[in-house]
């Protein structure tokens, strides 16, 4: 995917997962501004940031004087304190941010945020313990990622059965309803390939579907 230009993010809560957040971005080359209540977070992401501030997120006049209004993404990574992360995602809806994205602490707090109106809610230790359970109970599979309660986007290495079969050979979409978004190959990447590409095994097949007709490829296809 091309890297998202001339938009910038702010990351409200610099933990571990809001810190890692912030780190990527500025490694991708974004401008990204560091926001946390602890002056010692945020002097230790002072060289992983554009701008860090240390601020106090539930107040609107600390967040009108960062111009966080001009911002098009804000990732909301507090901690523990829900009440702070629910009382700065309200703020920020009222500031009309159009992607507000939120790290949600359980489930209760993930139905307060959804009702406010949280444009994506995440929960970064389920993620991960979802796609490391797939990963440990499937050999096949590299990395799983949910699109939703029924669909998923799956990273799977190509058995012998593959080896040399054409994506027209597998008909694939035809049979099981799922779409080969890309076949990696020596560490190449074949985005959308055509219906010739071949496949050739320890090849990495990203697929795309209803979970229970990637099963069933997994079961019957490979």
């Amino acid at each position: 995917m091309g890297r998202i230009k001339n938009k910038q993010f702010a990351v409200i809560g610099l933990g571990r997962f809001g810190g890692s957040i912030c780190k990527e971005l500025h490694r991708m080359g974004h401008e990204v501004l560091a926001v946390d209540i602890n002056e010692d977070k945020v002097n230790a992401h002072s060289s992983f940031a554009t701008h860090s501030v240390v601020a106090n997120a539930t107040e609107e006049n600390e967040m009108n004087s960062l111009g966080i209004r001009n911002f098009e993404y804000v990732i909301v990574a507090i901690g523990a304190n829900i009440q702070a992360s629910t009382l700065t995602t309200l703020l920020l809806k009222e500031m009309d941010i159009p992607n507000i994205w939120v790290k949600a602490q359980n489930y209760y707090h993930h139905k307060v945020l959804e009702k406010i109106g949280a444009d994506r809610i995440i929960h970064p230790e389920k993620d991960m313990g979802i796609r490391i359970a797939q990963s440990l109970s499937d050999e096949n599979v590299l990395d799983y990622i949910d699109l939703s309660e029924e669909y998923s986007i799956v990273e799977l290495l190509a058995t012998k059965k593959l080896h040399f079969k054409s994506i027209l050979d597998l008909n694939v979409r035809a049979k099981y309803g799922c779409t080969i978004l890309a076949i990696k190959h020596n560490g190449e990447i074949n985005v959308s390939p055509a219906p010739e590409a071949v496949i050739h095994e320890q090849d990495c097949l990203v697929l795309m579907g209803h979970k229970r007709d990637i099963k069933r490829f997994e079961n019957e296809g490979m």
